[in-house]
């Protein structure tokens, strides 16, 4: 079967592409503006370069039409802390996917903690196994679209004692989407 995307509806389009580009890992993207801790998961996410260090995560806009708080706070303080998301954040993670004010900070009405851990950059969620604290490098025009791709440049990285050898090897075991549903990597395949 072919699909002509053309001839399909962004809804199917976007059920095509989130069943088929999978496992998709998930950003938990922290942000701070104005003494206001914002949390929130994004699957539209992936590393676009290591020359420069550069990762790319679209982002909606709230049912209003409004920028969500990540990009809005992305756009106005440059700085951003994506977290990784394992097995014991995943309903955590899951809720902080919902709408809320700007004013009202994910972290304190779910009850998750952060810890700073890059100075200059928003805190990172405490427990999480790796974070990737961020530049804001720029945003990409796609006309017609109803996301934003915004391109990160990794200035510094955080990885749990205990995770990495000495050569920074390491395998985390993120949660990631697969269609609508969530997926764990819990199986390791083999080198080849």
């Amino acid at each position: 079967m072919q699909i002509d995307y053309a001839a399909i509806d962004p809804n199917t389009r976007y059920k095509l592409m989130s069943q088929t580009v999978t496992p998709r890992p998930i950003a938990w993207i922290v942000t701070e503006d104005e003494g206001v801790v914002n949390i929130a998961p994004f699957s539209y996410f992936a590393p676009l370069s290591s020359e420069p260090p550069v990762v790319v995560v679209s982002i909606g806009h709230k049912k209003d039409g409004s920028p969500k708080d990540t990009l809005a706070n992305i756009l106005a303080t440059k700085k951003c802390t994506i977290c990784t998301v394992s097995k014991e954040h995943l309903v955590k993670m899951h809720i902080t996917g919902s709408e809320l004010e700007k004013v009202v900070s994910e972290a304190e009405k779910f009850d998750i903690p952060t810890v700073r851990e890059a100075e200059g950059y928003p805190p990172m969620i405490e427990g999480a196994d790796a974070a990737l604290f961020c530049d804001f490098y720029q945003t990409v025009d796609l006309p017609g679209s109803r996301t934003i791709p915004v391109v990160l440049e990794v200035k510094s990285q955080f990885v749990k004692e205990g995770l990495s050898d000495e050569k920074l090897g390491f395998v985390l075991k993120n949660i990631g989407r697969v269609g609508w549903a969530y997926h764990h990597t819990d199986d390791e395949l083999t080198r080849l």
